[in-house]
């Protein structure tokens, strides 16, 4: 990588209060003949990266990137789609039920890329949809506070640390708000789907005061500073980004089971720069956009080991360990409204509030 991020001509930052959208434009390194325009849900630390890789196969481009929560990019992308107004060249989220519901509402075009079968089925709908990176949902807790014997391996260990000992965890573990954020609404209720034991997992968060934030940066934080102690269901790729930092922290694959998710990206309908959008996707799967994947801004990737300081089972990455969110029609059950008002009405009954 020519170019580090603190090295990028930040042409402007701005930044939304309201809405906490964060925009960053990465000037062309070249002669700048074109911009790209780019919303998306994820870590500016995170996709910069992606788009200077880019942008060395590109340096005409210029890139503007917006960074936003999940809910409120889908709720964008869906008003500009409806309205048939240009939002963006390529839309990004983690939230993939989103990323479905915009697909199947033909708010995505198809692009052919050459690179389209080298990523799983799973990641990859209809070639307008395409998943590009790997990313569990972890289990961190704070290395330098949280003894060995108490790192919980599987669920029902951290079911029973928070039962029997209330006096070190209560009000010491964190989890996603998933009424803010669209990936950990995803992944609670995908948890719910797969596990018997996330019912009495969720009595043990209502016990225990669990904090609820709505990004896994905002949990990771209070982990750093020991206000957390553990965090649930987090995304792996941003606590081991900070774990390579020396944050300290600790990382734990599931070992009953890991759920993974595919951050994806899609090109929407009315994009202005659609030629461009296609380069792009088509780098995001090249080999060369799967190596800064998953070496420089998600730190796994399809058919890799986990990174060796990454606690996972003896199994893991067999058929049963992990377990994707498939890309598909599947995932709009998600969206379902009367669905999600009663999940949400069991999750508030369960942490005893109306958060």
């Amino acid at each position: 990588m020519t170019r580090s991020l603190a090295a990028i001509a930040l042409l402007a930052v701005l930044a939304a209060p309201a809405s906490g959208r964060e925009e960053t434009v990465f000037a062309a390194p070249g002669q700048e003949t074109e911009t790209l325009v780019i919303e998306a849900s994820a870590d500016l630390e995170a996709i910069a990266p992606l788009i200077l890789g880019f942008q060395e196969t590109a340096p005409e481009v210029t890139i503007r990137y917006a960074d936003s929560l999940t809910n409120e990019v889908f709720a964008s992308a869906m008003d500009a789609c409806t309205q048939a107004e240009n939002f963006a060249d390529i839309v990004i989220s983690s939230s993939v039920d989103h990323i479905a519901r915009l697909t199947n509402d033909g708010c995505a075009q198809r692009h052919d890329s050459p690179f389209a079968q080298a990523i799983p089925e799973w990641a990859n709908w209809r070639n307008e949809a395409f998943g590009f990176s790997f990313e569990p949902a972890v289990m961190v807790y704070n290395s330098e506070l949280v003894p060995p014997e108490d790192v919980p391996l599987t669920r029902n260990a951290l079911v029973e640390l928070l039962r029997t000992q209330p006096e070190t965890y209560d009000g010491r573990v964190g989890t996603y708000d998933i009424t803010r954020s669209g990936i950990g609404y995803l992944f609670a209720f995908f948890d719910a789907q797969q596990s018997s034991v996330f019912g009495r997992l969720l009595e043990g968060f209502g016990r225990a005061g669990a904090v609820l934030a709505p990004t896994t940066g905002d949990i990771l934080d209070r982990i750093e500073s020991g206000q957390l102690l553990v965090g649930y269901n987090l995304l792996g790729s941003y606590a081991y980004g900070r774990l390579r930092e020396g944050a300290p922290l600790g990382i734990v694959l599931p070992h009953d089971f890991t759920i993974v998710l595919s951050r994806a990206a899609l090109i929407p309908v009315h994009a202005a720069n659609r030629t461009t959008a296609g380069r792009f996707i088509d780098y995001l799967l090249s080999p060369a956009g799967q190596d800064v994947a998953a070496g420089s801004s998600f730190f796994f990737g399809f058919d890799r080991p986990p990174p060796p300081d990454v606690t996972a089972a003896d199994d893991a990455g067999g058929a049963t360990f992990y377990r994707p969110i498939v890309l598909s029609p599947s995932l709009l059950v998600t969206l379902d409204q009367a669905k999600r008002a009663r999940f949400l009405a069991e999750w508030n009954d369960a942490l005893g509030t109306d958060r």
